[in-house]
């Protein structure tokens, strides 16, 4: 019985390979996040006690490869033995889903003889963040909790500074451990180091980032472009005067949602306007998102990116965003879905108003991110 890494995982689900996941645990945990891939495949969820010979012949083919996933491993393990000796072809996700949550996948989307920008990729929520390298110099854009995969890709060059696009919620940022780590400066918007509910400013430091601010680190600079929205300090950085690092304003397929600071009606007015600022950019820019919703919204190469000309015209949120403003609200507030109560709190652990141990910070993260209108 094979056992399968998380980063093999990865690479499958990349590549569209036809294999069945049964995830055996509960329910609950199962319906909060489970495996995703191409074509909208999805985990068989099949509880642990509910396992046995009848629902097996009944649900689960042997014409395929089934992987086998609990949060551990070990309930897994159990299963997998009992498919095996079934005559199923088996195997297993190594240390299960809490390894799969956590993992990190890392590529190259942009390679050029004095730039290279590195993509990483949080599979399981959905979640991306950059490092950009220039003349042996080094950025940092929106990093995880995790900031090891950092670490490791900037090892031998000189970190610059490390940079939140904004104060996220769906996920607890590495930003400031990794600055304080490589001691650089980190930088927010001064308006997200306030909370949106409790209205407490940061307890944390951090250097205020402004529009037309101008970084520069190797031969490369970054501009700072203020688009308030998703949040009142939101951040969309334009590298090179090409390259556009959307945070959450532009994604693939749709657009951030404006309602997580409880001021949706407000709130889409600004969002409306700033992308107005963001559809004046050159088509051919290269739109570099915080974040995808599907397997399915990766290119040819594997990679989530795309140029603006291309998604004015396939991403909904933006092709409305190009109509009225009232067209725009109409679509926005329609499709709003209810935000996990989870987001208030990861917002204060993000400005230093709450402090988590490992284990409250996985519960926080658990769940996919729901940072768009669909």
């Amino acid at each position: 019985m094979e056992k399968i890494t998380s980063a093999q995982l990865g690479q499958r689900l990349e590549s569209g390979e036809d294999f069945i996941v049964l995830d055996v645990r509960d329910k609950g945990s199962y319906d909060r996040a489970h495996i995703e891939g191409i074509g909208g495949l999805e985990a068989l969820n099949i509880p642990y006690s509910d396992v046995n010979e009848k629902i097996i012949s009944e649900k689960i083919p042997k014409d395929k490869e089934v992987m086998v996933v609990c949060y551990k491993g070990i309930s897994a393990a159990s299963i997998a033995k009992r498919l095996n000796k079934l005559g199923h072809n088996v195997s297993l996700l190594d240390e299960g889903m809490e390894s799969w949550f956590e993992f990190v996948d890392q590529k190259t989307v942009v390679e050029e003889s004095d730039l290279t920008i590195y993509q990483f990729v949080r599979t399981s929520r959905g979640c991306l963040s950059y490092v950009v390298v220039s003349d042996g110099e080094a950025i940092v854009i929106d990093p995880l909790r995790n900031v090891d995969p950092y670490v490791r890709s900037i090892k031998d060059l000189k970190l610059k500074f490390v940079i939140d696009t904004h104060a996220h919620a769906d996920h607890i940022s590495g930003g400031a451990k990794l600055a304080k780590q490589f001691n650089v400066p980190y930088y927010l918007h001064p308006y997200d180091g306030i909370h949106p509910m409790d209205v407490l400013p940061a307890n944390m430091d951090y250097e205020p980032s402004w529009e037309d601010k101008i970084y520069s680190f190797g031969r490369a600079n970054l501009r700072a472009i203020h688009i308030p929205g998703h949040t009142l300090g939101n951040m969309a950085l334009l590298l090179n005067g090409k390259y556009l690092f959307s945070g959450d304003s532009i994604f693939l397929s749709s657009v951030s949602r404006p309602d997580l600071g409880g001021k949706a009606d407000t709130w889409t007015a600004l969002h409306y306007a700033s992308l107005q600022k963001l559809l004046k950019l050159p088509e051919a820019t290269l739109i570099l998102p915080a974040h995808f919703s599907s397997l399915d919204e990766q290119n040819d190469n594997r990679q989530f990116c795309q140029t603006l000309d291309h998604l004015k015209k396939s991403n909904e949120g933006l092709v409305m965003a190009q109509k009225s403003l009232k067209k725009f609200s109409e679509y926005i507030l329609s499709n709003l879905r209810k935000a996990p109560p989870e987001y208030i709190d990861i917002k204060r652990v993000n400005i230093g108003l709450m402090h988590v141990d490992e284990t409250k910070a996985q519960e926080l993260e658990s769940g996919k991110n729901i940072c768009a209108i669909k």
